[in-house]
């Protein structure tokens, strides 16, 4: 599990040059082989061992992504994202222990925008990086997505309902501007890992779409437009 990624080209490094990446675990040898992964593929990397000290990082010098391990002395994980989420949507990816379910349930509960399950391969970690990075950052075919009272500004990845600004994390937004663009249509959770995680059911639990998709509805509340179920099949967007 320990296999490391081929040294990434000059053009990726360069177009991730100055990527920071803060990663948060007590333990120097994960932290380590995370590190050097990253490293090889151009991202410039932070270590914090603790939750307070990732939460002074967090707050000094804000990196582009956190990854956070569930179980931390002194602030656990849960406490560092919940701590986080309060003021920002920093992208973050959660490390737990295998088999510890309630764990990445509670921390997708609590805003995670993904999961991954301890052992795992390095290029595994970066590949959910970059795709996580990828889907956060505006493209050059920015636009504005309008659904009756829901807005959504793929520009500064705002989103407001009757004129009021409601708090999306990078995720969340992901999905909801992915299936938003896509009206009527129908998305199986494997089409959306895919689509929006970059990822696939083979790597990832597809429960984790299944959360997001509460999560949102919970933010957009009772009304449409909305997220529905199609039995069987999966989700689509209702204006």
């Amino acid at each position: 599990m320990l296999n490391m990624p081929a040294r990434a080209s000059p053009a990726r490094m360069a177009s991730e040059e100055m990527r920071r990446i803060l990663i948060v675990d007590d333990d120097p040898a994960v932290r380590g082989v995370v590190a050097e992964a990253l490293e090889k593929e151009g991202f410039t990397v932070d270590h914090a061992p603790d939750g307070r000290q990732a939460l002074t990082t967090v707050a000094d010098h804000p990196p582009d992504l956190m990854i956070l391990d569930v179980v931390l002395p002194g602030a656990d994980g849960r406490e560092v994202l919940a701590e986080v989420r309060q003021t920002s949507s920093l992208p973050v990816i959660l490390l737990t222990s295998r088999g510890a379910e309630l764990d990445r349930v509670h921390g997708l509960e609590m805003g995670a925008d993904d999961y991954l399950v301890k052992p795992f391969y390095p290029r595994e970690l970066v590949a959910r990086v970059r795709a996580l990075l990828r889907r956060s950052d505006p493209g050059p075919d920015t636009a504005r997505v309008e659904h009756g009272p829901l807005s959504l500004d793929l520009d500064s990845r705002e989103v407001t309902l009757a004129g009021e600004l409601l708090q999306f994390t990078a995720r969340e937004f992901d999905l909801l501007a992915y299936l938003a663009r896509h009206p009527r249509k129908t998305f199986s959770r494997d089409d959306l890992l895919r689509q929006v995680w970059g990822s696939s059911s083979e790597w990832q639990d597809a429960a984790t779409v299944t959360e997001h998709v509460r999560r949102i509805r919970q933010k957009l509340g009772d009304d449409r437009p909305s997220i529905a179920t199609v039995r069987g099949v999966g989700y689509r967007f209702e204006p």
